[in-house]
């Protein structure tokens, strides 16, 4: 839990830290799903800040860690696994991993599937597929993920409701409608209380930022929305 939180705070290495204490306690255990979950969650740490080949690394050692039962932690590894393939321009490897981490949830059983740390439920289900299949540019099954997440996220989820809002400014730019996109980033962000424009989110507006090609930096529009965010490039990683 501490390792997660931290991950949400932008404090990565730290979370690793954590994250290795976490994964060498659930080995020596012999709980194979407990491990295969921290190594799961542990992967978010790369997919997150930059690095998805080392995602990728990570989620496939949670997957054989967690093997092919249906439950909560495989589901989570193939789920994680596709959003680094689809980060690391890998469409048909994050595509096999996407329709595992389908057949897996249709399977899991309801006591894995209730709202808790170590379980997977569709809201979860849902936020990973936002990402995967908005990075993979499928925008239209990514809308479909952002609405039933939407749906099955608390009004107080606020991070993640605004992770989920980012997903769908990425869509518009996938589509064509740039200047939309930074219009909805925007959006989201001054939205949020200050506690919330840092780590986690803000990496995840500053990698939509970086997907718009340079010579539209220099738009009207986008350096108007721009300068109603500061914070995004005057925090240092």
């Amino acid at each position: 839990m501490t390792a997660i939180v931290l991950h949400d705070l932008g404090s990565r290495q730290e979370s690793r830290a954590w994250f290795a204490t976490a994964a060498r306690a659930a080995a020596e255990s012999g709980d194979d799903q407990l491990h295969a979950w921290v190594l799961g969650g542990e992967a978010m740490v790369p997919l997150n800040y930059g690095v998805p080949k080392a995602a990728a690394g990570l989620a496939e050692r949670a997957r054989h860690a967690g093997g092919h039962r249906p439950t909560a932690a495989a589901t989570l590894a193939a789920a994680v696994a596709a959003r680094a393939y689809a980060l690391n321009h890998q469409p048909q490897q994050a595509r096999a991993a996407l329709a595992d981490a389908a057949a897996l949830m249709e399977r899991l059983p309801e006591g894995e599937r209730s709202d808790t740390w170590l379980t997977y439920g569709e809201q979860k289900h849902h936020v990973h597929l936002s990402h995967a299949y908005t990075t993979l540019g499928d925008t239209r099954r990514a809308r479909e993920s952002q609405q039933r997440a939407l749906e099955l996220s608390a009004p107080t989820s606020t991070m993640t409701r605004t992770l989920l809002n980012i997903d769908a400014a990425a869509c518009s730019h996938h589509d064509g409608d740039t200047e939309q996109a930074c219009h909805r980033t925007v959006a989201a962000l001054a939205a949020l209380p200050d506690g919330y424009r840092t780590g986690l989110v803000r990496r995840r507006a500053l990698d939509l930022y970086e997907a718009i090609p340079a010579q539209h930096h220099r738009e009207d529009a986008i350096q108007l929305d721009i300068l109603d965010l500061p914070f995004l490039f005057s925090e240092q990683e």
